[in-house]
């Protein structure tokens, strides 16, 4: 039953196929690639990257704000060659999104829970 609800909830949502794409420099074999994200910035940029840094499968996971006008965040990742750089990316913001789960989960547990002190400013 559970992942019938999974499966509906993720088939109503949906993807903007221009979020991320691919720039120019990937290797051949695909463990070095490049990506664009729209509409990011250094929180996206910096929590990705330490996640995807802790894949033992990457060498390299950096990013960069081309411009700070721009809404754009350059990512870019080398993997040993045991995944693609690609992969590695889907499982970095998998991890990512977990985390974040389980950081709202645990907030909204405590808060539920009460029993703490406030002070007025």
């Amino acid at each position: 039953m559970e992942n019938d609800t999974a499966m509906d909830v993720e088939s109503e949502q949906e993807y903007d196929i221009d979020k991320i794409r691919l720039l120019p420099g990937l290797a051949e074999d695909g463990t070095a690639l490049s990506f664009q994200i729209v509409d990011e910035d250094h929180t996206l940029g910096n929590a990705l990257r330490y996640i995807i840094m802790k894949n033992p499968e990457v060498e390299f996971c950096g990013y960069s704000i081309p411009h700070p006008l721009e809404n754009k965040l350059n990512v870019r990742i080398q993997t040993y060659g045991n995944i693609t750089a690609l992969e590695a990316l889907h499982q970095g913001m998998d991890n990512l999104s977990e985390l974040c789960g389980h950081v709202e989960e645990a907030f909204t547990e405590k808060v539920e829970a009460g029993g703490y002190a406030s002070e007025e400013p």
